[in-house]
């Protein structure tokens, strides 16, 4: 049966063109030939010009995903092992493969699709129609690629229970592809233990996207007295610990996040140096302010204050707070590490609201460095989304 066609109108396609993976509803001018939701079909510009194929799904906004820019390539077992085997390559290039994100969706060129590696488990999330029905194959590439390099996959758990599977017309779900194993999986990063809980913890169990940037704060710490907001299983305050940090409160709104955290310190030896507490960091600050409370070390890693355009404004008073509040407790001359993993929060956006906060508190910022994610989570360029933690480090100095 011949494929299906999706015509763009006219002037349409522009971030396609530019090097983008997605076709929206309101780019298209018609479609041709009988398809299901989830084929591949060709993508032809307006005059007829070849774009490549991709999964159509007309149930979600984003219609169209590109798997390929060529029009006569054909996307099968050899096709999918390429971009297993070439994604793998650039994690052993670019990253400390122990335990990293090996497939990052559209900068991977597998739209729809994350899958990271803990130690010897895998954890994927698919996230749309078409790449769905690739998901076993490209499993299967996987675990053949990383046994080349003598990596043994022991099990593989699925974390798609997104939200946005729904928008796709799909269930969310989650469990284990294959045999069962202990959930709880042991990695080791920078030289840090921690217990993952792969079905029970956020996304995919861990964030592996900041683990230079723990890196580069930790550094910072040593001899010093450290604050980390939004702890999560506590791996910035872990990365403090281990380099010799004084002493180290970590804080989040999770029960669950602060018990992980502490069974974590207890696997390092850090419980006595590392503590931590379950409370809403926007209560917390002020009151440590009131207190007379001040740290050589303040780091801010919220959770994404808005996951759409129209929710920003929000979000910035959110951000602008927890700044201005962070620095208050940063003694003069520490440092402040702050970061945003909103795609829609921008860097520019990201930049101004830090510059409002530190106004607002008379306090002079001096950048010490700026981050983005881990190399395994690619910045593909022209898809806008690939791009979306901002960090920065400051020595915050007091107006003199």
């Amino acid at each position: 049966m011949e494929q299906a066609k999706v015509i763009l109108k006219k002037g349409q396609g522009r971030s396609l063109k530019a090097g983008g993976a997605w076709i929206y509803d309101n780019e298209i001018e018609r479609m041709e030939g009988a398809f299901e939701e989830g084929d591949l079909v060709r993508v032809e510009d307006f005059d007829g010009y070849p774009m490549g194929q991709g999964f159509i799904n007309t149930r979600s906004t984003i219609t169209v995903r590109m798997m390929t820019r060529k029009k006569d390539v054909t996307v099968d077992e050899d096709f999918i092992e390429m971009r297993v085997r070439n994604a793998w390559n650039y994690r052993k290039d670019t990253v400390d493969t122990k335990s990293c994100r090996v497939i990052f969706g559209e900068a991977d060129f597998l739209p729809g699709i994350v899958v990271d590696k803990f130690a010897d488990v895998l954890v994927v999330e698919s996230l749309a129609l078409g790449i769905n029905r690739f998901k076993p194959m490209i499993l299967e590439k996987l675990k053949k690629v990383l046994m080349e390099d003598g990596i043994k996959i022991r099990g593989v758990y699925e974390r798609s229970d997104a939200k946005v599977r729904l928008s796709e017309g799909m269930e969310r779900v989650k469990g284990f592809i294959g045999e069962p194993f202990d959930t709880k999986v042991e990695i080791v990063e920078n030289g840090v233990r921690y217990l993952v809980d792969v079905q029970e913890g956020q996304k995919t169990g861990f964030f592996l996207d900041q683990k230079y940037n723990r890196q580069a704060v930790g550094k910072l710490c040593r001899g010093k007295r450290v604050l980390d907001c939004f702890t999560h299983t506590g791996s910035f305050a872990l990365n403090a610990g281990m380099n010799g940090a004084s002493f180290v409160l970590g804080v989040d709104a999770s029960q669950l996040g602060v018990e992980q955290a502490r069974e974590n310190a207890r696997l390092n030896g850090l419980e006595d140096r590392v503590k931590f507490v379950c409370a809403d960091v926007f209560d917390l600050l002020p009151e440590l302010e009131e207190e007379g409370e001040t740290f050589d070390v303040v780091i801010l890693d919220p959770p994404a204050f808005t996951k759409s355009r129209s929710s920003v404004k929000n979000a910035v008073k959110g951000y602008r707070e927890i700044n201005l509040r962070g620095m208050k407790l940063v003694r003069d001359g520490g440092y402040l590490a702050t970061c945003s993993c909103s795609h829609f929060m921008d860097p520019e956006l990201f930049t101004k609201t830090i510059r409002e906060a530190a106004a607002g508190v008379h306090r002079r910022l001096r950048q010490v460095e700026y981050r983005t994610q881990a190399a395994d989570h690619p910045i593909l360029w022209a898809a806008d989304t690939s791009y979306y933690l901002k960090f920065y480090i400051f020595q915050v100095c007091e107006e003199k």
